[in-house]
């Protein structure tokens, strides 16, 4: 939920004074620090507040608001770092977390990659753009996953298990699939969906 000038102003205010003061400040106090004349105006601001889950509103005689503590739903989903579309590179845990709109997450636990190179670019997966990868070991033939290959390196193929060997395909015209023992390649997740920044 987007908040307006006003609204972020209030939240704003509470989270850099949070530490001044005494108990959670009542709706007269913050009209009074806030300079606003309108209690019912200064209501419907904190309600909105409320409503986008970054403030509580208090219980007792003040009838004051504190700061919500943030959960993971806020946080969004991890970004876990660059994963190469091309030649297999390290995908490295960092603790980052991105926003995702609910439609592109899976049922399961889900974290985000940036592609590097262009390995993938006939499945419209491009340099730069972000991958919402849902957490899986396993995968059906043809599915674009994440594959780690021999516990070190991670790699975005479209992937394909046959008796003795897994094959991870490219899709680029210019580029040979790589083959590999089933036992040097586990599967970490599969690509549910994609972000992308046009600037």
């Amino acid at each position: 939920m987007k908040l307006t000038r006003r609204q972020q102003e209030i939240y704003e205010y509470l989270r850099d004074n949070a530490d001044a003061f005494d108990h959670p400040p009542s709706y007269d106090e913050l009209c009074r620090v806030l300079g606003l004349s309108s209690r019912g105006s200064l209501h419907k601001h904190i309600q909105a507040l409320i409503q986008a889950g970054v403030v509580e509103p208090m219980d007792g005689m003040h009838r004051g608001i504190r700061l919500a503590e943030p959960g993971p739903a806020e946080e969004g989903i991890p970004f876990l770092g660059t994963i190469a579309a091309g030649r297999p590179i390290e995908a490295l845990p960092q603790p980052e977390y991105m926003q995702v709109p609910p439609e592109l997450l899976g049922n399961r636990p889900s974290y985000v990659l940036r592609v590097r190179g262009d390995s993938m670019i006939e499945e419209g997966i491009l340099d730069g753009d972000y991958v919402v990868i849902e957490q899986r070991d396993s995968a059906a033939n043809h599915e674009i996953v994440v594959a780690l290959i021999g516990n070190e390196e991670a790699t975005l193929k479209r992937i394909e298990q046959q008796p003795g060997k897994v094959i991870l395909h490219p899709a680029n015209a210019a580029m040979s699939p790589m083959v590999y023992a089933p036992g040097e390649v586990k599967i970490q997740g599969v690509l549910v969906g994609l972000l992308r920044s046009y600037r």
